[in-house]
């Protein structure tokens, strides 16, 4: 925790001077209470009890000047809130490799059923989309609060062959911002192509566009699901690279096993396996994290930390509010007590 107006604290000296100020009037009115000749007997009546509670209303209400005074000085500390994420991505793998089945029953259908329960954990308001990639990638879904339709859209996955990361990033930035002149069909050429692209792209948003620091955009992130192997379409590490410059964070979940499997589809089969270092490295670039899913279970439990991550988030925010709001608590209990036992506001 820190102060914005540190030298406020000063100001709570002023509380040993209260307590000195409280106990100058506590003797006063013993010297008083000596007049009395049957003081033994008023003390007897009292017991222990009453003596007690006489100060606890003056002590509440020192606490509540306390926290007023720290108020004052405008503490700033770290603290767990809601999220304002309002729009999340979701970039599935629907490549032949999918139907891999070192992740019971499959990859795909695996990847199926966590999302949707991953759907069930994200707060109401917050918009979904989804976008699904192989050797091309598209808009399955459009952002929408409608959970719905983003379950129909998942159970229409249909296997394609080839696998394109960088493709489905790229796509995912298009939805979430549809003017910014991003040109997909461009990025979806050849090798000289795209580092055309690149040049043009890096020309244009040098006059139109800004970078700012990667992971700096709060309200929106792209979880991308998949196996890691790129075999076509864009650089995922350049695609990478424009999500970072515009602040969005791409989370990666790697499917499947280091070592795989070999598979085999209408007459050909081919090894698969998953290409960590370029998941990590997509997340790294981008100020997101990698998370790995060996098997079914794992891939829910990859969701479900997801679903906390982006729901909630720690920031540090001015708490001088809850501290008034503490101080006037505090306050006004020490009144109702005082009022409870001895019928006046000490």
């Amino acid at each position: 925790m820190h102060f914005l107006w540190p030298q406020f604290l000063w100001l709570l000296l002023a509380l040993p001077v209260l307590v000195g100020l409280y106990v100058m009037l506590l003797r006063r009115k013993k010297k008083l209470a000596v007049r009395y000749a049957s003081l033994s007997i008023i003390k007897e009546a009292m017991g222990t009890g009453p003596q007690l509670r006489r100060h606890i209303p003056p002590a509440l209400f020192l606490l509540a000047m306390a926290a007023l005074l720290v108020a004052a000085a405008r503490p700033v500390a770290v603290i767990t809130l809601p999220s304002n994420q309002q729009t999340i991505i979701l970039a599935m793998d629907v490549s032949g490799s999918m139907r891999a089945t070192d992740v019971q029953p499959n990859r795909l259908v695996a990847a199926q059923n966590a999302a949707k329960a991953f759907l069930t954990e994200l707060p109401r308001h917050v918009k979904v989309g989804i976008v699904a990639f192989a050797g091309s990638a598209q808009v399955a879904q459009l952002p929408t609060v409608n959970r719905e339709d983003l379950v129909t859209a998942i159970d229409r996955f249909q296997l394609q062959r080839a696998t394109a990361t960088g493709n489905a990033i790229v796509i995912s930035l298009a939805t979430l911002f549809p003017d910014a002149g991003i040109d997909l069909q461009s990025m979806q050429g050849g090798r000289d192509r795209q580092r055309g692209f690149a040049i043009d792209q890096e020309k244009k948003e040098a006059k139109e566009f800004t970078p700012v620091a990667p992971g700096s955009y709060s309200s929106a992130a792209i979880i991308m699901l998949t196996d890691g192997q790129r075999t076509t379409g864009v650089d995922p590490l350049e695609a990478a690279k424009i999500a970072a410059d515009r602040g969005v964070r791409v989370y990666t979940v790697g499917v499947g096993t280091v070592d795989g499997e070999t598979i085999g589809f209408e007459g050909w089969s081919m090894r698969v396996r998953l290409d960590e270092e370029t998941l990590k490295n997509i997340a790294n670039k981008t100020s997101a994290e990698y998370f790995y899913a060996g098997t079914a279970a794992d891939l829910k439990k990859v969701y479900e930390t997801l679903s906390s991550k982006l729901t909630v988030e720690k920031k540090e925010t001015e708490v001088s509010a809850m501290l008034a709001m503490l101080a006037g608590a505090l306050a006004l209990l020490s009144a109702g007590l005082s009022m409870f036992w001895f019928n006046r506001i000490l």
